[in-house]
């Protein structure tokens, strides 16, 4: 008796969908040109809703703009627009998005919901705003010898069981110095039980001293700004509390001038080898 082989055309749809709900977003746009069958089964409410956050509704209803639920005509094209366009939410500090390959949850926080020590004594510190800038206000450092800078996040907001790396997303003024002399203190952990490292933030002025570090180095994103990554955690399924991240070089008694912070962002981190 000759084997045939498995004649897909003959699954129900729904089986098809409750498969590719287990792929992940990227397979399952793959997985589409198979057959009519399958690309009506990767179109599907029931398979998109797998991959938006169990929260999406309650996010987005915290937006500047509530009408995103209702503005798409499928969960798929949500998706994707969640993945595309980051929106604003409580109250415009924060901004959320989706990455587009595991649908996890992406967050930054605006400088205005960090702690900026002397951030709101304009001798030190002035706020003002920057084209190409998801927030109204940036944080500019006119000048200080005490640096430093805190954000924390609820691990609850945090996709679950997933890495995720922290970056200060910056950019450096037309005159900027003191940081190329001494290498800061960074972290990221659990409130209360962070890891400190020691960083060199080479690259954000000009020529000047090199200070040798085995830290990370800021790079250039594709939106222009730069970032440096403060370091990782695993959030745990269940974690509690909250995750702190700080950036900060009191030691040294130098003075230093010209950074421009965005915020800080908080993203799954790619394990095998790239953010």
């Amino acid at each position: 008796m000759g084997s045939r082989g498995l004649d897909l055309s003959a699954l129900p749809e729904d089986c098809i969908e409750n498969v590719l709900s287990l792929s992940g977003p990227r397979d399952t746009c793959r997985l589409s040109v198979i057959s009519s069958l399958f690309r009506s089964a990767a179109e599907s409410d029931a398979v998109w809703q797998k991959y938006l956050p169990p929260d999406y509704r309650s996010t987005i209803a915290r937006s500047t703009d509530p009408s995103i639920l209702t503005r798409f005509s499928s969960l798929k094209d949500l998706y994707f627009s969640l993945c595309d366009n980051a929106i604003l939410i409580d109250d415009a500090k924060l901004s959320f998005w989706l990455d587009k390959s595991t649908g996890k949850k992406c967050y930054m926080l605006g400088a205005r919901n960090l702690v900026i020590i002397w951030g709101d004594t304009p001798r030190y510190w002035k706020w003002t705003s920057e084209p190409e800038c998801r927030f109204g206000e940036v944080a500019e450092l006119i000048e200080v010898c005490w640096f430093e800078i805190r954000g924390r996040i609820s691990a609850s907001l945090l996709s679950p069981a997933t890495f995720y790396s922290a970056y200060l997303v910056f950019k450096s003024a037309t005159e900027t110095y003191g940081f190329d002399y001494r290498p800061l203190d960074i972290s990221m952990g659990l409130a209360g039980v962070e890891s400190p490292t020691r960083m060199f933030m080479s690259g954000m002025q000009g020529p000047g001293p090199v200070v040798e570090s085995d830290g990370p180095y800021p790079r250039e994103r594709k939106d222009g700004w730069f970032e440096i990554e403060l370091g990782e955690f695993f959030n745990k399924e269940g974690e509690e509390g909250e995750i702190e991240m700080s950036l900060l070089e009191i030691k040294g008694g130098n003075w230093k001038c010209g950074l421009i912070v965005q915020g800080i962002e908080i993203r799954p981190k790619d394990k095998t080898g790239g953010s």
